[in-house]
């Protein structure tokens, strides 16, 4: 087997989640993907299905697996579970946390902002990107030579693509590049990461105030850490 064979691995954001009282729901149980996300997920599968993938693997969160389970199913394979792909930690989890609601002005919640960079209020950043380079070639080698799909969150998806291209790990949450269902591809040669490509194949399925750098009204979830 050569070393220079070329992988990819496809980290895949889930689905649109059922969440109507816009709730930060971080690493809670219980929470499933909507009839569009499982309509996002299928969308993904099919823009797949001619490709080489023989992996697929999900954080242990629900709306994560559902959105793995048609990707598998293309390909006829099943569906692992890594842990390292979960959600960052959080502590607004199980809040409201939608514009304008004050969750940020209650001084019960100032001590959890004192530092953006780390950041205080959650898992620090470097530990997502140690967790998350851990799952990325667990896939890349349960992959090699060909392509694996391993379905993941949003901030951590983010914070370690941002590691990869050399950027600054904190960074305003409306201007990530991870919408919904969306693929940050990984392309490796043997163990050396040669680039990363992003792509949004269910992107005419995804709420326009959920897409990147969009503008929020009052009330309307952020999609934080989702």
């Amino acid at each position: 087997m050569s070393n220079e064979e070329t992988t990819v691995v496809h980290l895949m954001r889930h689905g649109e989640v059922h969440n109507p009282d816009g709730v930060l729901y971080g690493r809670r149980s219980g929470y499933h993907l909507s009839e569009l996300g499982r309509k996002m997920a299928d969308r993904v599968a099919e823009h797949l299905a001619d490709r080489d993938v023989r992996h697929v693997v999900a954080s242990p969160l629900e709306r994560a697996q559902e959105t793995a389970e048609p990707v598998a199913r293309a390909h006829g394979l099943q569906v692992a579970t890594d842990g390292r792909l979960i959600e960052a930690a959080n502590v607004f989890e199980g809040k409201a946390f939608g514009v304008g609601d004050g969750a940020l002005r209650k001084p019960a919640n100032w001590k959890h902002l004192t530092n953006p960079f780390r950041p205080s209020w959650g898992e620090p950043y470097l530990e997502q990107v140690v967790r998350m380079m851990g799952a990325i070639g667990a896939a890349r080698d349960a992959a090699r030579g060909h392509e694996a799909v391993a379905v993941s969150h949003q901030l951590p998806i983010w914070v370690v693509r941002s590691f990869a291209e050399r950027r600054r790990l904190w960074h305003d949450p409306r201007r990530r590049q991870c919408t919904l269902a969306s693929l940050t591809s990984f392309t490796y040669r043997g163990d050396v990461l040669v680039s990363v490509g992003y792509s949004e194949p269910a992107r005419d399925l995804v709420p326009p105030h959920l897409l990147a750098g969009a503008k929020r009204r009052k009330g309307q979830s952020q999609g934080v850490g989702a």
